[in-house]
């Protein structure tokens, strides 16, 4: 890259909390954070939000009229949005733009609209506008008063990285100066679970980390979904309150063997990994933080991928996936967030149940990975 991108802001809402000393404490405390709630007619552990933070989604969601219909996805991407600006110093009304997806959108939202549906035969006014993936965005955009260009997409699993990649795009191209990017999900439906259970990829898990994400011996997927929402703050070149600075970028997509599966080997990674690392020795890169959702086949192909690329010197792996579940399109940023922490305070966070790894030397580089179905890949390599 000709000139870095700082990330001056960061801000989530998920499992973890919302606020950075709240959320770096829940990594140093080894506890997952999942709960049980009755979804798809049975008891299903998920990650939840807290009840500070789902009070907090509440108010929102009362505190104007017109925020009243909006899904839980747009709530939770507005209210890490207000976060994440102020924290930038970004005023309402500024020209940034916005750049927020989201894998499944307004799921609870449209489920509730089309039961409604089936039982009455009509369809709510805002039934359209209110579960359309633009809408993300775009209520974001009309919270801050934003006059810059929002846009919304999915890219499955990947949305938040590739969120990240479009608003470097548009900083790079010099069509914007700031851009806030990232993902928000609420997928804790009934539906949502039930297509997972389909696929044979929910964890049915006892033991006390339900999801195995990084344990390359299960023999059975433990995939938990969680909800949330994460994005961060872009600017071109150096900052005086950067947190940390997008050094390289890679993208990939397999040509499609399955319709949820990656190839052996990962392709689609070696690809994106190689093209982040450009410009960087692999020697130089201190951690990475997978995408693993916990699943057999998908932890197995991204750490062979790894082998491929680092050869016999890997750096330290790890993930959040047993610790909070995967948060679909939201993922991607939260793992960005958690290689800042890590760099931030000089502290590797290890996955409890696998196997243990030595932080021998400072944490200065750390790649990030995300993947979604069908092989849609990015690797961003940050640093501080």
């Amino acid at each position: 890259m000709s000139q870095k991108i700082a990330i001056t802001a960061l801000a989530s809402i998920s499992p973890l909390g919302s606020k950075p000393e709240e959320i770096w404490k829940n990594y140093l405390n080894p506890t997952p954070c999942f709960s049980k709630k009755h979804l798809d007619h049975q008891e299903t552990l998920v990650g939840t939000i807290n009840a500070n933070d789902d009070r907090t989604i509440k108010e929102l969601a009362e505190s104007d009229s017109k925020y009243k219909s909006l899904d839980k996805t747009v709530l939770l991407a507005i209210a890490a949005s207000r976060q994440a600006i102020a924290k930038a110093g970004w005023k309402k009304g500024d020209n940034f733009g916005i750049n927020i997806g989201s894998s499944r959108g307004a799921t609870d939202l449209f489920e509730k609209h089309y039961k409604e549906y089936l039982e009455s035969g009509k369809a709510q006014t805002l039934a359209s506008p209110t579960t359309t993936l633009g809408n993300i965005s775009s209520w974001v955009a009309h919270d801050l008063q934003a006059t810059g260009p929002e846009i919304s997409h999915s890219i499955t699993c990947s949305t938040a990285l590739h969120s990240l990649l479009n608003g470097i795009a548009w900083l790079k191209a010099g069509m914007a100066t700031k851009f806030l990017v990232g993902g928000s999900e609420a997928p804790l439906t009934d539906f949502t679970i039930g297509q997972m259970r389909a696929l044979k990829i929910y964890s049915n898990s006892k033991e006390q980390y339900p999801n195995r994400a990084l344990d390359f011996d299960k023999k059975q997927n433990t995939m938990i979904l969680g909800e949330g929402a994460s994005v961060g703050c872009l600017e071109l070149g150096p900052k005086e309150n950067a947190l940390g600075y997008i050094e390289g970028f890679g993208y990939a997509t397999e040509i499609l063997e399955h319709n949820i599966s990656i190839s052996a080997e990962a392709i689609c990674f070696q690809k994106s990994m190689s093209m982040a690392l450009a410009n960087t020795p692999t020697t130089d890169v201190d951690a990475i933080v997978m995408h693993a959702p916990g699943t057999i086949k998908g932890d197995l192909t991204e750490y062979r991928a790894i082998q491929k690329i680092f050869g016999e010197q890997l750096p330290l792996l790890t993930t959040n996936k047993w610790k909070i579940g995967h948060t679909f399109g939201t993922s991607g940023m939260l793992s960005v967030e958690l290689a800042i922490f890590m760099m931030q305070h000089n502290q590797f966070i290890n996955v409890p149940f696998a196997k243990a790894q030595q932080q021998t030397k400072p944490i200065q580089k750390v790649l990030v990975n995300s993947v979604g179905f069908g092989g849609n890949a990015v690797s961003i390599l940050l640093s501080v």
